[in-house]
């Protein structure tokens, strides 16, 4: 039920996932020198999930030390913390087709850990519980929007319920096939890579020694990632990403048969893989909005862009679109500017796009890099894995990029 009695809000965010709901965190409890809050609502079509200890979620996160302490200022971190997430303080990266391998290890930056890998479902349950304890925020959900009109100075969204409301700022936040993307007609670049990625969690004969393990095969990397020990087992979460007709043949096994090519594809790193939960494969596209902006409307998260999961950067990226668009719309409303205002937005799609663009270039690269066939090239990478393994100064340099630091 709505708080408010206008249906008039500043800011509308559709979609109340890791990226919306942190967006709407971080802009409920932004300041203002005349102490007045934003009107805020926050759309979701799917009812909320509560987050269930007793078995493991195979969509997983792995969260940069700047995304932690995002969420520390959205005061979720805590709750997260005790629902479940595992710090991991070492990465071990290597090459299937050859003996190049890098070791990165938190020790090396001073930091307590590397990162820390969390199941989607206890972040989403966290924001939503936040949520719903801040005055200034009206949740929708479950609500679907039958209509959006623009004009010139708001867009109006008719929603499934019957309720007309109005927003000076609407937000997508609603996935890679976002629906608002396509209603305002967005253009953008994509391409199927033909992989899917196969995720789930497993059970391994030897503990994960709080490390992530990558190991890249022309048809597509394999990451475990560690949880927590619980019951006695030791557990990972695996993204897998294979060329589409492998990942078919491999969704197709029995549990055992999977266990096992999965042991042999790991080079048994954590011993044998002894169990597995239900798998789980989706297909690997990538997306970029060539405009995150337009007037009144403003794109986060996978609705801006999506990427090949190897790295496991998509989130992360999303979590700083959402911290800078906020800071964005803080800058003009303590300047009492529109907050739907272009020149606000294209501020934030400045700040955001080349680095967006850059990461995107790079994992394109190294998916490139690791599929090529020639000989040549195989030497070359396993060359520069080794040389960049030695050379401390760049390696540390490569850690705290990739914790956001």
């Amino acid at each position: 039920m709505a708080k408010f009695s206008a249906g008039h809000y500043d800011v509308v965010i559709v979609g109340a996932g890791m990226v919306g709901g942190a967006t709407a965190c971080l802009l409920a409890q932004c300041k203002h020198k005349s102490a007045e809050k934003l009107k805020i609502a926050l759309i979701e079509s799917r009812a909320p999930q509560a987050f269930d200890a007793s078995q493991f979620d195979p969509r997983v996160a792995a969260l940069t030390e700047n995304t932690r302490m995002l969420l520390q200022r959205c005061d979720v971190w805590e709750a997260i913390c005790a629902k479940r997430a595992t710090p991991y303080q070492a990465m071990e990266v290597w090459d299937a087709e050859g003996t190049g391998r890098i070791s990165f290890d938190c020790r090396q930056v001073h930091q307590p850990n590397l990162g820390h890998i969390v199941e989607v479902s206890a972040i989403n349950a966290s924001l939503i519980e936040k949520l719903q304890q801040l005055s200034n925020i009206d949740l929708y959900c479950p609500a679907a929007i039958n209509n959006y009109n623009a004009e010139e100075d708001s867009v109006i969204l008719d929603l499934d319920s019957g309720a007309h409301i109005s927003t000076s700022l609407l937000i997508a936040a609603d996935g890679a096939n976002s629906s608002i993307r396509q209603q305002f007609q967005f253009a953008t670049r994509h391409w199927d890579y033909q992989q899917q990625a196969i995720v789930t969690t497993i059970a391994t004969e030897r503990p994960n020694q709080q490390t992530a393990w990558q190991r890249f095969m022309p048809t597509g990397p394999l990451a475990l990632l560690p949880l927590s020990d619980e019951d006695g087992l030791h557990r990972c979460s695996i993204v897998w990403s294979q060329d589409t007709e492998e990942a078919e043949r491999l969704m197709a096994l029995s549990d055992r048969d999977f266990c096992q090519q999965l042991s042999t594809a790991s080079e048994h790193c954590l011993g044998e893989v002894l169990s597995t939960d239900k798998r789980h494969s989706f297909p690997l596209r990538q997306c970029h909005a060539i405009d995150y902006v337009m007037p009144r409307v403003a794109l986060v998260g996978d609705a801006a862009h999506s990427i090949h999961p190897l790295a496991g950067q998509g989130v992360n990226l999303g979590f700083v679109d959402a911290q800078v668009l906020v800071e964005e719309l803080t800058r003009a409303r303590d300047r009492a500017v529109d907050l739907g205002d272009l020149a606000v937005l294209k501020r934030y799609q400045r700040r955001r796009k080349p680095d967006n663009l850059a990461a995107m270039a790079t994992m394109e690269g190294f998916k490139r890099l690791f599929g090529a066939e020639n000989t040549g090239l195989r030497l070359m990478r396993n060359y520069g894995m080794s040389a960049v393994n030695q050379f401390t100064p760049l390696k540390n340099q490569l850690i705290k990029k990739a914790m956001g630091l």
